[in-house]
């Protein structure tokens, strides 16, 4: 009995030692042919990027970014293998991008690139000294594209030594403002959120740019209530443009 139990343990080692050395020739051999693969895919010439190709570089959703820094991102993977390219670098320095949002890379095979941007949308103007910039929904400033034009209000009550969370709620507080607003949003031409409590608006009512102090709420409430009112307001005070409508039920001419 002893003798058998001893051979049957012999078996079963050697069984184990005939299965380690296969598994470690089956992960060597797994190495060298990943290692080849490799070297393969980035030095045969079908995977480059070349400058020749027109359809190398392929960029989709660009409007009002700069296409020129989209390119200067990958200029040095130019006449290199698309497999050697560090696409999560690259959608890195995409993000960074003025304007770009949200960014992806992706190989195609054999030789291309693609690249797909989802742009920032401006909702307002903001006013700084160095110059007009624009806006987003999340508190992002954008420089204004010189291909287009667009018709937003001025956003007032932004800074540009607030971070974007800070400008954020400002933007929202617009946004609000917009919605409530309905048909009515267009006769804006300035939002002043500096004071959160007491909103002021600039509106175009007749060819005429009026100032509105327009408290913290209510605001298309109020805004219709001052319309309905305005002709006989313009009569009885036809030189001022500044009105307190902080009050649902009264309206105040400021001399």
């Amino acid at each position: 009995m002893a003798r058998e139990s001893k051979k049957s343990a012999g078996g079963i080692r050697w069984r184990l030692w005939l299965g380690l050395a296969a598994g470690t020739v089956v992960c060597v051999s797994t190495g060298l042919a990943a290692l080849k693969v490799r070297e393969y895919a980035l030095t045969d010439s079908q995977f480059t990027l070349s400058r020749d190709n027109r359809a190398a570089l392929t960029i989709q959703g660009l409007t009002y970014a700069s296409h020129s820094k989209v390119q200067r991102v990958f200029a040095t993977d130019f006449d290199r293998s698309i497999f050697s390219v560090p696409l999560d670098e690259r959608r890195r320095r995409l993000l960074a991008i003025d304007w770009v949002e949200d960014a992806s890379v992706s190989r195609v095979w054999p030789d291309r690139l693609v690249v797909r941007l989802r742009e920032r949308k401006p909702v307002a103007y903001v006013l700084f000294r160095p110059g007009v910039l624009l806006i987003d929904g999340y508190g992002a400033l954008l420089g204004p594209p010189s291909q287009a034009q667009f018709t937003f209000p001025v956003l007032s009550g932004v800074r540009e030594d607030q971070t974007e969370a800070q400008r954020r709620d400002h933007v929202r507080l617009l946004l609000r403002i917009e919605e409530e607003m309905g048909y009515l949003a267009p006769d804006l031409s300035e939002v002043d959120t500096t004071d959160f409590d007491n909103v002021r608006l600039v509106v175009q009512v007749e060819h005429r740019a009026l100032e509105l102090l327009m408290g913290d709420g209510n605001y298309a409430r109020r805004y219709q209530n001052f319309l309905s009112h305005y002709p006989e307001i313009r009569k009885q005070s036809p030189e001022v443009k500044t009105f307190d409508l902080r009050l649902d039920d009264r309206i105040t001419a400021k001399e």
